[in-house]
């Protein structure tokens, strides 16, 4: 199996910054898009950014010119770096990765992590 372990949330105050961590290991033949997601208290599921096996990156519109997303592929870790952070940035990050863990069929699940929590005070 395969699991996605997050660090990196806090509490912050609103204009500071984060940098949440993302580290997957266990039978991993290769990753391919790793992104973030966010969930707020009473909301859904949100995406935030994807960063793709080529290094190819989209942002949410919530997110462009304040977060910036990168990966290690040596390290099989991705990052999201967090700037000018506020109130409504507040909500548990997830981390997710599509990874191909059979060479011989290609099989690419997607994973998840159990999520970092950022709360961004006024």
């Amino acid at each position: 199996q395969v699991q996605l372990v997050e660090s990196g949330g806090g509490l912050v105050m609103a204009g500071g910054s984060l940098t949440l961590s993302c580290a997957a290991s266990g039978r991993i033949i290769r990753i391919d898009a790793m992104g973030w997601y966010r969930q707020a208290p009473g909301q859904q599921r949100e995406w935030v950014a994807t960063i793709g096996k080529y290094g190819n990156i989209e942002y949410a519109n919530s997110a462009k010119g304040r977060f910036t997303i990168s990966r290690d592929n040596a390290r099989n870790m991705v990052y999201l770096q967090m700037n000018s952070l506020k109130p409504e940035d507040t909500a548990a990050y997830y981390c997710n990765a599509e990874v191909v863990v059979d060479a011989i069929t290609s099989y690419t699940p997607h994973f998840w992590g159990r999520g970092t929590q950022v709360t961004v005070s006024s």
